[in-house]
């Protein structure tokens, strides 16, 4: 039996992925960090939200339209 999440449910876990990245990025991300150049963090988060989005997009079958 297949249980990976369907094609709607991908969708607003990336939604949400992309709302939460947005908002990191926004207080912590480029040019708000410690550094002179501030990128330590944005590039943290960005790794992290690649990771995350792959796992999203590789997991979810996307012709079952279905939660």
């Amino acid at each position: 039996m297949d249980n990976r999440p369907g094609c709607l449910s991908g969708i607003l876990k990336l939604a949400l992925l992309n709302w939460v990245f947005d908002w990191l990025q926004e207080r912590f991300g480029f040019g708000k960090g410690l550094s002179c150049t501030g990128c330590g963090c944005g590039i943290i988060l960005s790794i992290l939200f690649v990771i995350l989005a792959c796992s999203i997009i590789t997991g979810t079958n996307w012709f079952e339209l279905g939660f």
